[in-house]
C-alpha cells in the first residue's frame, strides 16, 4: 500500500498516543515539542511530519524552519567583522531552511520498521512544505552514526553530509566523586580541580538546592544568566526565550529540573536538565560573570552535579555541546553528529557543499579542533582527505597544564 503523509503545525494535532507508538523513547518527546510549541519561539516555525501505511502511523519526524546565517560556525575576528557587515546589511549570508530534528538536542526520526519508504516520504513531504515557504535549504540536523543506514541514501539525492558539533557524555560506573577524580582524570586536572574547591570552599559559601519549577523572582534572575551565557557564546544557534523555562516544568512534571546556586541567596549560577530513569541531559547553564572566574562556578557546578547524579543512581550524564577542552580534560566522552544538507538549486547545491565545508565548526574553534582531531584517532570520525592521523604521543593535551575556565564560560552547557 502507498505510504502518505500528512503535516501539524502543533504537536497536540496528533494524537501523542500515535507519536509515541513511532518515536524513539527520548525525552524531546512529545511533551517537549510541546512545551516549544507552547514557547514563542520567534526564531522558529515548527512542522510535524508523519507518515502512515493505510490508516497506521508508521513514520514520525520533528522539523522546524528558520532563516539560517552560513556564518553561524564563526568565532574571533571573522565573526565580529561579519557582525560589523550584517548591520548594514541584515540578510547577509542568511538563508531559510527547513530542517529535520531539534533546534537544541540530538536528531530522532520515528519509525515503526526499518523500511527505507518511510524516509522517502517524509523527504517528499519536507520537500513540498518548504517549496511552499520558500525554503533553500533542506536538512537533517544533529543525527548521530547509528542513523547512517538510515540516512545514507541521502548522499544519493544531492544531499552532502558534514559533522556537526559532537556531542559530551559519560557513563557514571563511579561509587562516589573521589572515584571518578581517580578513573577520569590526570593527577595535573586532579590537583588542580582539588586546588580551586579548597580556594573557594573557603572564601565563600555556595548553596545549591534543586527545584522543579521556579519561582518567579528565580525565573527572572535565570533568564538574565542566560542571556548573559547568549551575549558571551559566539557560535550560537537557538535562543530560548523565557517562555520555555516557565512551561517545559508544566508539560514534564517530574523530569524538567532547575539547579541553582546561591551566594548570600542571590542566584549566581544556574542549570536546567532533563531526567528520566538514570539519564540526565544538562541543557542550559548560565552563570553570573561578575564572579564566574573567581568563584570558578563552572568547576563548583560541574562537582556538585556529579556529586548528585552519582548519589540518585544517574547512569549516564550527557553535557551537550560547547566548551570542549575543558569536558575533555574532566574526563567526558564525544559522540559525533552528522548534518545532512542540499540546497534545492541544483545549480547552487554544490557551491553551497564547498561553502559548507569552509564554514565547519572546527574551522574557527581550536578547542573542538582538538577534540574532532583525537575522534578521528579513535575511527568515530573519517580524516579528511590530505590529513593523517596524529601520532598517539602528539595527542592534544597529553602535557598540558591545569584546568581553565574560558572555554567552558562560553556556551551551552
Amino acid at each position: 500500500m502507498k505510504l502518505t503523509t500528512r503535516v501539524a503545525r502543533k504537536i497536540e494535532d496528533i494524537p501523542q498516543g500515535d507519536w509515541d507508538k513511532v518515536f524513539p523513547d527520548t525525552l524531546e518527546g512529545y511533551n517537549f515539542s510541546k512545551s516549544l510549541d507552547a514557547s514563542k519561539f520567534g526564531q522558529f516555525s515548527f512542522y510535524y511530519i508523519t507518515v502512515y501505511d493505510g490508516d497506521v502511523i508508521v513514520g514520525a519526524a520533528p522539523c522546524f524552519l528558520l532563516n539560517y546565517s552560513l556564518d553561524t560556525s564563526m568565532n574571533g575576528p571573522a565573526r565580529r567583522i561579519f557582525n560589523l557587515i550584517k548591520k548594514a546589511f541584515p540578510e547577509f549570508l542568511s538563508i531559510k531552511a527547513l530542517v529535520c530534528g531539534m533546534p537544541m538536542g540530538r536528531g530522532h526520526i520515528g519509525m515503526a520498521r526499518q523500511d527505507r519508504r518511510i524516509v522517502k516520504a517524509i523527504v517528499h513531504k519536507m520537500e513540498e512544505v518548504a517549496k511552499h515557504e520558500k525554503a533553500r535549504i533542506v536538512a537533517f540536523k544533529d543525527f548521530s552514526h547509528g542513523y547512517k543506514d538510515t540516512l545514507g541514501f541521502l548522499l544519493k539525492k544531492r544531499f552532502f553530509k558534514v559533522d556537526s558539533l559532537p556531542y559530551a557524555e559519560m557513563d557514571l560506573d563511579f561509587k562516589d566523586f573521589d572515584d571518578y577524580l581517580k578513573k577520569r582524570l590526570s593527577g595535573a586536572s586532579r590537583y588542580d580541580l582539588k586546588r580551586k574547591f579548597k580556594k573557594v570552599d573557603a572564601d565563600v559559601s555556595i548553596k545549591m538546592e534543586m527545584v522543579d519549577e521556579p519561582k518567579a523572582e528565580d525565573l527572572k534572575r535565570i533568564y538574565e544568566l542566560y542571556m548573559q551565557m547568549v551575549d558571551k557564546h559566539e557560535m550560537g544557534f537557538e535562543i530560548v526565550p523565557q517562555e520555555f523555562f516557565k512551561n517545559i516544568p508544566k508539560y514534564m512534571p517530574g523530569q524538567a529540573k532547575f539547579f541553582l546556586w546561591k551566594v548570600n541567596d542571590k542566584v549566581v549560577a544556574f542549570l536546567f536538565c532533563l531526567i528520566s530513569g538514570d539519564v540526565m541531559i544538562d541543557y542550559y547553564l548560565g552563570l553570573d560573570y561578575s564572579v564566574a572566574y573567581k568563584y570558578h562556578l563552572f568547576f563548583i557546578k560541574h562537582r556538585d552535579m556529579m556529586k548528585w547524579c552519582i548519589e540518585k543512581g544517574i547512569k549516564r550524564y550527557e553535557i551537550g555541546i560547547s566548551g570542549y577542552e575543558p569536558k575533555r580534560r574532566l574526563g567526558f566522552d564525544f559522540t559525533p553528529l552528522d548534518i545532512y544538507a542540499k540546497h534545492r538549486s541544483r545549480a547552487i547545491n554544490p557551491l553551497l557543499k564547498i561553502l559548507t565545508h569552509f564554514l565547519k565548526f572546527e574551522n574557527f574553534d581550536r578547542d573542538l579542533k582538538k577534540v574532532i582531531r583525537s575522534m578521528r584517532e579513535k575511527g568515530q570520525v573519517s580524516h579528511p582527505k590530505g590529513v593523517r592521523a596524529t601520532h598517539p604521543e602528539r595527542r592534544a593535551g597529553k602535557h598540558s597544564p591545569g584546568l581553565h575556565e574560558e572555554g567552558a564560560l562560553s556556551g551551552r552547557d
